[in-house]
């Protein structure tokens, strides 16, 4: 089959939209970052990576207020 597609070009990766009423994501939840938060974050694993680290100090933050009264 002749098509003037270039080589390069790796359709088996290639995701398709789709679009209407009863769309879904692929796999997941689809969140849109802010173009200022997007700017700083290469992929989704350094999102993943910051939140899992925000997640993780408050939970600390929270408990910090029980040793406070331990002297630490």
């Amino acid at each position: 089959m002749e098509d003037e597609l270039r080589p390069e070009y790796d359709l088996r990766s290639l995701r398709v939209r789709k679009i209407g009423r009863e769309r879904s994501g692929f796999g997941g939840q689809f969140i849109q970052l802010a173009p200022d938060v997007a700017e700083i974050f290469p992929d989704a694993e350094s999102v993943n990576e910051a939140l899992r680290f925000l997640i993780r100090i408050t939970r600390e933050g929270k408990q910090s207020p029980s040793m406070a009264g331990r002297g630490v």
